[in-house]
């Protein structure tokens, strides 16, 4: 899953971001309201981690230019990151768009749980364990397992199995997955996405289980439960 972090607090942009790369997520940072606009015309973000306060395009236009016009990709959900605690701030952030309201300073383990929850919300998921047949994905322990076992992943094997997961059953072209899986530094004229996608269904492969990743030719990728031989 792929998310935006906007604010004007350079260092505070780059913790969140560094946190939350940890956690597997493909994280682009930029510092204003205008930049994260002009950003999501070219970018498929899932979500967007956004400071309300800032110069000039501020937090609340973000939002409300977001859910006015959505971008082509789709709209992001959005968790609005401010100083401002009161309850009139909070309504009226809430009221231009946003999906959730966290107020500054806070934990980063919150901020993580949340994302969680947005995402999850976003593709209609009520828990933070994925399932598909036989493979189990715990979003907040970070490990996969086919019958109990634990399938060892790299970090970003995770963020793309994660995706496979939520949407298990579709055709995910390699353009798709580039856009939602890796950041803005990612070489689209590379073959990363066929590496990743090949060491993946290898270890699936390798664990014994019943799911496995399908090439569908001309079209991309498919996450299916396989049928015993």
């Amino acid at each position: 899953m792929r998310i935006l972090v906007v604010d004007d607090e350079v260092d505070l942009a780059e913790a969140i971001a560094t946190g939350l790369r940890r956690e597997g997520y493909a994280v682009d940072v930029c510092h204003s309201g205008a930049d994260a606009l002009d950003r999501m015309q070219w970018g498929a973000y899932d979500l967007l981690c956004l400071d309300l306060t800032m110069p000039g395009v501020d937090g609340l236009d973000v939002c409300e230019t977001v859910r006015r016009d959505p971008p082509e990709s789709g709209a992001p959900r959005i968790l609005m990151l401010t100083a401002r605690d009161t309850v009139d701030d909070r309504i009226l952030g809430l009221d231009s768009g946003a999906d959730d309201y966290l107020v500054k300073p806070f934990a980063f383990g919150e901020l993580a749980a949340r994302v969680r929850v947005l995402l999850r919300r976003d593709r209609a998921h009520d828990s933070s364990v994925l399932v598909v047949g036989d493979l189990e994905l715990d979003t907040a322990k970070h490990e996969a397992r086919v019958d109990g076992n634990v399938v060892d992943c790299t970090p970003k094997e995770f963020a793309l199995l994660r995706y496979f997961m939520m949407h298990a059953g579709d055709v995910l072209s390699q353009e798709r997955l580039l856009d939602h899986v890796w950041d803005e530094n990612a070489d689209p004229f590379t073959n990363t996405v066929r590496v990743t996608v090949g060491t993946l269904r290898r270890k699936l492969k390798g664990s014994g289980g019943r799911v496995g990743i399908e090439t569908v030719i001309g079209s991309g990728y498919r996450l299916v439960e396989e049928l015993d031989a």
